[in-house]
C-alpha cells in the first residue's frame, strides 16, 4: 500500500476508534501527522469523534496537538470546544499551547465556557489558561457564559469558577457593556450575586461534592448527594447535581433519570430540558436531544438560549438548512445580535449559498464595522463566490 493510501487509511481508523488497525498502519510506516485534503491529522479525526484511546496511542507516536486545520482549529482547541476533557487533559501533557486560539480568537475556555462544559472549564482553568483572553468579538469566557448561559445551576458554576480563577467582572465587551450589567438585563439573579461578590449558599453536601468533583473524585462527590437526598428527597438543586455527577460517570440512563424526575416535579424549570438535552447528545441521540430543545422553546417561544443552543447542535450535526431557520428566528427578535448574522453566514456558507452568506456578514459589519473577524470571513466568502462561479 502507498504511502499516502496508509495515512488516508489511518485518520479512517483514528475516527473510528480502531487502536489495533492504527498500531498497524503506524507499525507498517504510516505518517502520525499527515494531513487530508482539510487539514485533518488522524489525531483531529480521533479526537472529533472522543475516541479517547486513540488519541492516547496517537500521541505518544507523536502527533502534534497544535496543527491547524483550514478552519484554524487545532486537536487541543477542538477537545475544548467540544466538552472532550478527558481529551483535553491528555494533550496537557503533550506540548498543548495553552494560549493558541481558533479563527474567532478564542482559546479552548472560551468555547468550553459558552456551552456549558463545567469539567472541561475547570481543566482549562487548572491548566493555566489565561482566564481574562478576550476573542475577536471582544467577549471573555465570563462575558460568553453570561450572555450565551442562562445563569441556570451550571452556568452559575461555571461563572463561580470563572470569578475564582480571577476573570475581571468589570471587563466590557465591544459595546461597553460589563458581564454583571449583562447578568441585570438577562435577569440571571444567581449570576448577579457572584459577580457582585455575594455569598451563594449552599449545603455542606453540595460545598463538599463540588470539591470531590473537581479533583475527579465523581464516585465520593455522588455519595454526598445521596446522602443529603436521604432527608431532602424533593430537593430541586440536590436532584440536578446527583443527574449532573452520574452524567460525568458516564451513567447517563441514570442521569436521565434524575432530571426527568426533577421535570415531572417541576416542568417549568426550564433548566433540566438543557440538562437532558446535554445527557442525549453525550448518547449520540440527536433527534431526541432536539426535541429537548423544542420542549424548552416551546414552554418560552422568546427564550432565545435555548434556539441558540439547538442552532449550534444543527452546525454541529452538519444540518445547516435548520441551523439558518433557528438563526432567522432569533434575528427576528434581536435584529442587531452581529453574532447570530456571523453563525447564519457560517451556516450559508457552508450551504455554498455565497451570496446570501456574504449579505449575513455585511449586516454583522454594520452593527460592528471595526471587527477585523467579520471583514476576513467576508472577504474568505468573496473569494469562495468567485470560484464557484468561475466553475459554473
Amino acid at each position: 500500500m502507498e504511502n499516502r493510501a496508509l495515512n488516508t487509511e489511518l485518520i479512517y481508523a483514528s475516527e473510528r476508534g480502531d487502536v489495533a488497525e492504527i498500531d498497524r498502519l503506524l507499525n507498517d510506516g504510516a505518517s502520525v501527522n499527515f494531513q487530508d485534503a482539510d487539514g485533518r491529522t488522524a489525531l483531529m479525526a480521533a479526537t472529533q469523534k472522543n475516541q479517547i484511546s486513540s488519541v492516547e496511542l496517537l500521541l505518544v507516536a507523536g502527533s502534534d496537538v497544535n496543527a491547524r486545520d483550514i478552519t484554524q482549529l487545532t486537536p487541543f482547541i477542538c477537545s475544548g470546544a467540544n466538552g472532550f476533557h478527558e481529551i483535553l487533559s491528555l494533550m496537557l501533557g503533550f506540548g498543548a499551547d495553552l494560549k493558541s486560539v481558533n479563527r474567532f480568537g478564542g482559546t479552548a475556555l472560551l468555547p468550553s465556557s459558552e456551552k456549558g462544559y463545567l469539567k472541561t472549564v475547570e481543566k482549562c482553568l487548572d491548566a493555566g489558561i489565561p482566564v481574562n483572553h478576550a476573542n475577536d468579538l471582544g467577549w471573555t469566557a465570563l462575558l460568553e457564559s453570561v450572555i450565551l448561559g442562562n445563569g441556570g445551576r451550571l452556568y452559575s458554576d461555571i461563572v463561580q469558577d470563572l470569578v475564582n480563577a480571577g476573570a475581571d467582572v468589570n471587563l466590557a465587551d465591544r459595546n461597553g457593556k460589563s458581564s454583571l450589567q449583562h447578568a441585570k438585563e438577562m435577569k440571571q439573579q444567581r449570576v448577579v450575586k457572584i459577580l457582585n461578590g455575594e455569598f451563594i449558599v449552599k449545603s455542606e453536601n453540595i460545598k463538599k461534592a463540588k470539591s470531590y468533583a473537581r479533583i475527579d473524585k465523581l464516585d465520593e462527590a455522588l455519595a454526598e448527594i445521596d446522602k443529603a437526598l436521604e432527608n431532602e428527597s424533593q430537593n430541586l438543586e440536590l436532584i440536578y447535581y446527583r443527574g449532573y455527577f452520574l452524567q460525568e460517570l458516564k451513567r447517563y440512563e441514570e442521569a436521565l433519570e434524575e432530571y426527568n424526575r426533577a421535570l415531572t416535579m417541576d416542568p417549568r424549570d426550564l433548566d433540566f430540558y438543557f440538562y437532558t438535552a446535554n445527557c442525549l447528545r453525550l448518547m449520540k441521540k440527536s433527534e431526541e436531544a432536539l426535541n429537548e430543545y423544542d420542549k424548552a422553546i416551546e414552554l418560552d417561544p422568546n427564550e432565545t438560549f435555548y434556539r441558540y443552543h439547538k442552532s449550534n447542535y444543527l452546525r454541529e450535526l452538519g444540518r445547516h438548512e435548520e441551523a439558518v431557520i433557528e438563526m432567522d428566528k432569533l434575528l427576528s427578535q434581536q435584529p442587531h445580535r452581529y453574532d447570530f448574522s456571523f453563525h447564519k453566514a457560517n451556516s450559508l456558507r457552508s450551504l455554498g449559498k455565497h451570496h446570501e452568506a456574504i449579505a449575513a456578514i455585511e449586516n454583522a459589519i454594520t452593527n460592528d464595522p471595526t471587527n477585523s473577524l467579520y471583514h476576513l470571513h467576508k472577504e474568505q466568502s468573496l473569494k469562495l463566490l468567485a470560484t464557484q462561479t468561475t466553475n459554473k
